[in-house]
């Protein structure tokens, strides 16, 4: 049955989970990487795909691709 509540089509069009770009610090052969935030905070992720070094996209903790390096610009309103 379609739900009439606008606020859940909404939120049935976003994506679950958080989704975070971090740099592979080293893969640690067991399945699961070390990675570091952009603040400099470091997790461990699980999967070994992207090599250490590069930056990779997260999501819920799990590498799900190998990112390019682009330039962050921060502009003040």
């Amino acid at each position: 049955m379609a739900t009439t509540n606008i606020w859940q089509q909404f939120k049935s069009l976003l994506p679950e989970g958080a989704r975070t770009v971090v740099t592979i610090t080293s893969n640690n052969g067991d399945g699961t990487s070390s990675a570091t935030l952009r603040d400099g905070t470091s997790i461990t992720v699980q999967g070994e795909t992207v090599v250490p070094g590069n930056m990779a996209l997260i999501e819920n903790r799990v590498v799900k691709a190998k990112v390019p390096r682009l330039s962050a610009y921060g502009v003040e309103v």
